[in-house]
């Protein structure tokens, strides 16, 4: 509905917007329109490191106050490409963020994004800012989680374990640098509530 002009009903995703007055303005026939502007909090991180296991309870704690949505849920439903680094994937969460945003109410997305991916998608200008958390832990852990996982989330091969230990170690060297606001969240030691606890704490302290 929103990347619809109101006025002249053509099709935008640019948009330019003015962060002051929380307005989009059509490239097309010039005409702003007003729309709610919130946050959008992103828990990411490798698998194996507790997105899907907080998921459910996290939606429960945040309920009536954020709309918790695990972005694995359209994964193989619809295209994704890995020549374009998911961007188009990722894209569309967003867009479906912001769509929801237009209700007054905030939306967490559990998923392996990838925050520059996330920063480079045209979608991503209709927020206040993006809050990225993290989930992380030692890699032994890490691998253990993912050899003993059910065979069919097909995480226990060699070259998988080592593309999620790689993506694991981009947040522990280059998560915290920057200006992506990123938060770590060591998981190694955390049991499930405890998880879930802290990520509540950080979401409502932001």
């Amino acid at each position: 509905m929103f990347n619809v002009c109101p006025y002249c009903g053509l099709y935008s995703v640019e948009k330019a917007i003015d962060l002051d007055s929380s307005t989009a303005f059509c490239p097309y026939c010039g005409e702003g329109y007003q729309f709610v502007m919130k946050p959008l909090y992103v828990i990411t991180g490798a698998s194996g490191t507790g997105k899907s296991t907080i998921c459910l309870q996290l939606a429960k704690a945040l309920s009536g106050r954020y709309i918790v949505l695990e972005t694995d849920i359209l994964w193989g439903e619809v295209k994704a490409k890995p020549e374009d680094n998911y961007a188009s994937y990722t894209n569309l969460w967003l867009r479906l963020a912001k769509n929801i945003h237009q209700s007054g109410i905030s939306v967490v997305l559990c998923g392996s994004l990838f925050p520059p991916t996330v920063e480079s998608c045209p979608e991503q200008r209709y927020f206040s800012r993006v809050i990225y958390l993290a989930l992380t832990c030692q890699d032994e852990i890490l691998r253990d989680r993912l050899l003993t996982r059910p065979g069919w989330r097909d995480s226990s091969s060699r070259a998988f374990i080592n593309r999620m230990l790689e993506f694991n170690r981009w947040f522990l060297n280059e998560g915290s640098r920057g200006d992506l606001r990123i938060t770590l969240v060591d998981t190694s030691s955390m049991d499930v509530q405890q998880t879930i606890n802290n990520i509540v704490n950080l979401i409502l302290a932001s």
